[in-house]
């Protein structure tokens, strides 16, 4: 054996050994980077609110499935997660839905790419039995479980010889929207390459000695060290700087913003792949062949091509009903959507929102996001309906010094003791019981009573019972917004 197969990884901090590792690992790590926003599949997905978050093809979010496929893989531990710290409550959430316990859930306070993300994951993850990372976006969806389960005990014995294995899927058409390997047929790279125009893409699908770039790779914690502490010795430092000064909080570890802040951005290919396809004999890259019906979801176009379809290809959910419409994908959340004489089309309707592109142009919604975000548009940010640690609430109404909200709130869960300046709040119960602090007092109001919290008045709302708490609150001021919040306790700590 010769090569990175044949000698201890090292773990490097500006140029010093610190571990040196060489035991056979005997845990396969799954390593979920959930830190993409997907702007491409807005109106749904929304930077508060992303991709992985949402269920796109079945009952399960993205993240959900993404955990679930793991089950079953040979010596396969939970999983660790890197997420947005703004995510935070809504991945947990995710996660204990489906009855998983993540081993970590990593807080990053800014997103710096995939790199810094597994560098993170490497560094909590590296002890002396020296897990095999299998590390996965949250974002992809994958049909065949089993060809993936099989394809992942083949990378990740590849991973525990000491390769740096990425998955590559067969190509199924010239897409150009996707980055390309060139491999040898001993499934050594050979070559990463961008994504191509449609001439090229079709080049290479004829030759067959091209697979699409999945973004999924294996590899042991002490080897990623290994190379990103010799390709990136920046990264890496800034990495190991911000995890050492991070600290618990609750179920998640927070990364040291001030330190992480000072980290490069940079992707897992850019980092460290292309460079050792470029010095094979510093380590070695192998691609495995992923054959298991995968796509990223990238767009409107790749969910359209994922879902069950009628007669006419039209993929639908919702209240919706078509005419003399064909090969379109159409989704509504909240009311009745009709369309007639209309083909390859994508309608998304949202509560706040109304999306229509043609299908050949679903890559360009990205970019209608980035304009409505640089005039201030929320809907950019934010849906209507908006998940909080303790529930969630729906902005029903809104108008000149008022607004109304459906607030719903969870078994056992409080709202933090707040107060506001510029609003009075009155809560009509609707369903549940509620626990009201409102100044010096504490009281319940079950069904069909209310209160008034009037400006300056402290004041906490809790559910005590064991179903949901479902009131209506009208607010009334000068100012609604959401920053005028003085938070004086709140246990989730924000």
């Amino acid at each position: 054996m010769s090569g990175a197969a044949a000698r201890a990884p090292r773990f490097f901090s500006g140029g010093r050994i610190l571990i040196e590792l060489g035991v056979t690992p005997t845990m396969i790590q799954p390593v979920i980077l959930c830190g993409g926003s997907g702007t491409r599949l807005w109106p749904l997905s929304r930077e508060h609110h992303p991709k992985p978050l949402h269920a796109l093809n079945g009952s399960q979010t993205l993240l959900q499935e993404t955990a679930a496929r793991c089950r079953g893989v040979a010596a396969i531990g939970e999983p660790l997660l890197v997420c947005n710290e703004a995510h935070r409550f809504m991945v947990q959430s995710q996660l204990e839905r489906m009855g998983a316990k993540p081993k970590a859930i990593l807080l990053e306070p800014k997103g710096r790419g995939t790199a810094p993300a597994l560098t993170l994951a490497a560094i909590h993850a590296v002890t002396s039995d020296d897990p095999v990372l299998l590390v996965m976006p949250s974002d992809h969806f994958i049909r065949d479980r089993a060809a993936f389960q099989r394809a992942v005990e083949k990378g990740a014995a590849l991973a525990q010889q000491g390769h740096i294995v990425t998955f590559g899927i067969p190509p199924t058409a010239p897409e150009t929207g996707y980055g390309y390997i060139r491999a040898s047929k001993l499934n050594s790279i050979e070559a990463f390459v961008e994504k191509p125009d449609a001439d090229t893409a079709r080049e290479y699908l004829a030759s067959g000695h091209y697979l699409w770039n999945s973004g999924i790779f294996a590899v042991r914690a002490s080897v990623w060290l290994d190379a990103i502490g010799s390709f990136r010795k920046d990264i890496f430092a800034a990495c190991e700087r911000s995890y050492r000064q991070g600290k618990r909080d609750g179920a998640f570890f927070r990364i040291d913003s001030a330190t992480f802040g000072a980290c490069p951005s940079d992707s897992i290919d850019y980092a460290v792949m292309e460079r050792v396809t470029a010095e094979p004999n510093t380590l070695h890259a192998v691609v495995v062949p992923l054959d298991a019906g995968w796509s990223d979801v990238g767009a409107w176009d790749a969910l359209w091509s994922i879902e069950e379809k009628d007669e006419a290809g039209n993929a639908t959910d919702g209240d919706v009903h078509l005419a003399d419409t064909r090969n379109a994908l159409v989704l509504a959340q909240s009311r009745l959507v009709a369309c007639v004489g209309m083909d390859d089309v994508v309608v998304i309707e949202t509560p706040d929102a109304v999306m229509v592109a043609k299908k050949d142009k679903a890559q360009a919604v990205g970019k209608l996001v980035a304009e409505l975000k640089a005039a201030g548009r929320d809907e950019t940010l934010v849906h209507r309906k908006v998940q909080r640690p303790w529930g969630s609430y729906d902005g029903i109404e809104k108008g000149e010094r008022f607004q109304v909200k459906r607030i719903v709130v969870e078994p056992g869960a409080a709202l933090s003791l707040q107060m506001h300046y510029h609003r009075a709040e009155h809560w009509i119960v609707v369903c549940g019981t509620a626990r009201v602090t409102r100044g010096e007092e504490s009281f319940l109001l079950t069904e069909n009573e209310s209160t008034y919290i009037p400006p300056g008045t402290k004041h906490r709302l809790e559910n005590p019972g064991k179903v949901p708490l479902e009131i209506i609150e009208v607010q009334s001021g000068a100012y609604l917004g959401e920053d005028d919040i003085v938070r004086f306790e709140d246990v989730y700590g924000r």
